[in-house]
């Protein structure tokens, strides 16, 4: 600890007027008025987002859960219980096999852990598995 006052941390009154006479950094440029959370975005700002190659990715991503088995590329398809902790698994060929390439592997995986969910309450809204597409 040091016994300097707190004073030497701020500027003194010939520094304050220094800067208070000191240009403006672009004061000359027209002033363009920010948009507020009102106001529409500009047209630039949108062409900017949608042009954007990332946009069209992730609209045209779907979740693994609505793919139909025929779209997805993984050899084995893997579905747990976020309430049981139980985990099922299925290689895709036995999932064609059984299923056929247009079923939902959300419908899929929900028929696999079935109504064994191992946490039982005895009411129908909240028995039965919690599912967990992976």
């Amino acid at each position: 600890m040091n016994d300097r006052p707190a004073s030497w941390r701020f500027p003194t009154i010939k520094q304050i007027q220094k800067l208070a006479n000191a240009p403006v950094v672009g004061k000359g440029a027209s002033p363009v008025p920010a948009v507020g959370p009102a106001d529409d975005l500009p047209a630039a700002y949108w062409a900017a987002l949608l042009g954007d190659e990332r946009a069209d990715a992730a609209r045209a991503e779907k979740p693994i859960q609505a793919r139909k088995l025929s779209e997805i590329g993984r050899h084995v398809l893997r579905v747990s219980c976020s309430r049981c902790e139980r985990i099922v698994e299925i290689q895709k060929v036995d999932a064609l096999r059984l299923y056929g390439p247009d079923a939902v592997w959300r419908d899929v995986g929900l028929r696999l852990l079935g109504n064994t969910c191992r946490a039982r309450t005895g009411r129908h809204e909240e028995d039965g598995c919690w599912p967990s597409f992976e």
